[in-house]
């Protein structure tokens, strides 16, 4: 069944597959990129070669996502977790409190982090149901003196994902997309803040982009360490100290790349089919596989789903593996199987575990 060029069929949740035509180009372009003699990672961040991958990058992810040109995109490190710190450090002041929409581990942790520097409260939470849903709009209940309403736009443990942002009105909406981020279209304007980590559907490990608006600089604390202030970032175009060189190249490949696929619309279609596929085979086997979320929260990025019994999804997991499949086990907040079908997990790989899928329930009914 294996193919690809021997390539695994790849459902890693993070890091996770990337394109191969940007892995291709990328090697092509390893010890010399553009006739300089030298490789990206040679570079210095201050070069006028690597100033154009730099720019380039943050113009190709505002044309995709459609971001408000006075918006500012911000290359990071520490990964989405220091941001969990990094937001309330800078749109927390005393006085006010932190509101958090919680659907998961990691809207668990962005809380967690967030009591450390102000108050907070949960506007609401899908914790009773072990996370499988998304909070309808009308559940949502904001208190006096926010400073910010914080979501999860995407749950990579317990597959489930927001299609229709909450209207927040005047109240800043700062969403952690770090799972979904370029997976399907978004009004980026409603967003105060959008933060991500890149090693789902941007690029490798390593990168953290974050998207800010202008007026939120105006309300920041003062109060904060050099390195830990977004404005810091901002005024030194994210050039403050060395970024990851690397990383943002490659993730200037990934954002080519999906422009060529034909930008957001194209890979959004192409995301839902790919996880229908899936989800097609789970809704049709009579219970053989169960899947964790409701069926309206279902994420297209990571379905999760269950088998009749713990032995069962062993050798599932095993036979998988045997046939190529890479990732597929799903975290122990959860257990089973988890698929994560981001946008650079090609069609074919989608179908083929759809094929696994049928086969296997046909042997072990």
């Amino acid at each position: 069944m294996l193919k690809q060029a021997q390539r695994a069929y790849n459902f890693n949740a993070g890091p996770s597959a990337l394109p191969l035509a940007v892995l291709e180009k990328a090697q092509k372009e390893l010890i010399d990129f553009k006739g300089t003699g030298m490789s990206v990672m040679e570079l210095s961040h201050r070069s006028a070669a690597y100033e154009q991958v730099h720019n380039q990058a943050i113009a190709s992810l505002k044309e995709l996502m459609n971001i408000p040109e006075e918006y500012h995109v911000l290359f990071l490190q520490g990964g989405a977790s220091t941001q969990f710190a990094m937001v309330p450090m800078n749109f927390l002041p005393q006085g006010k409190k932190a509101g958090y929409v919680v659907t998961g581990a990691w809207s668990e942790k962005a809380l967690k982090e967030a009591k450390m520097f102000g108050d907070t409260y949960t506007i609401a939470s899908t914790k009773e149901t072990n996370h499988n849903r998304i909070p309808k709009l009308d559940e949502l209940a904001y208190e006096a003196n926010t400073a910010y309403v914080h979501v999860t736009s995407n749950n990579t443990i317990f597959g489930t994902e927001w299609f229709t942002f909450p209207d927040t009105g005047d109240l800043p909406l700062i969403a952690d997309m770090s799972s979904d981020i370029l997976s399907h279209q978004i009004d980026a304007s409603k967003f105060a803040m959008i933060y991500a980590g890149a090693q789902k559907n941007l690029g490798p490990s390593g990168v953290t982009v974050a998207i800010v608006r202008p007026d939120m600089l105006e309300r920041a604390n003062e109060n904060v360490p050099t390195m830990l202030r977004y404005d810091t970032h901002v005024k030194n175009n994210s050039l403050y100290n060395t970024p990851p060189t690397f990383g943002i190249y490659m993730l200037g490949l990934v954002l080519e790349w999906a422009k060529e696929q034909g930008g957001l619309a194209s890979i959004e279609k192409m995301n839902r089919e790919k996880a229908a596929l899936i989800y097609d085979v789970i809704d049709q086997s009579e219970g053989f596989y169960k899947g964790h979320a409701e069926k309206d929260s279902r994420s297209l990025m990571n379905i999760t789903f269950r088998l009749a019994s713990e032995e069962l999804e062993k050798e599932f997991l095993a036979q998988a593996k045997q046939a190529g499949f890479v990732g597929l086990n799903g975290h122990r907040s959860v257990g089973g199987c988890r698929a994560s079908t981001y946008n650079a997990v090609p069609y074919e790989t989608c179908k083929a575990l759809s094929e696994f899928m049928i086969n296997f329930q046909k042997n072990n009914a």
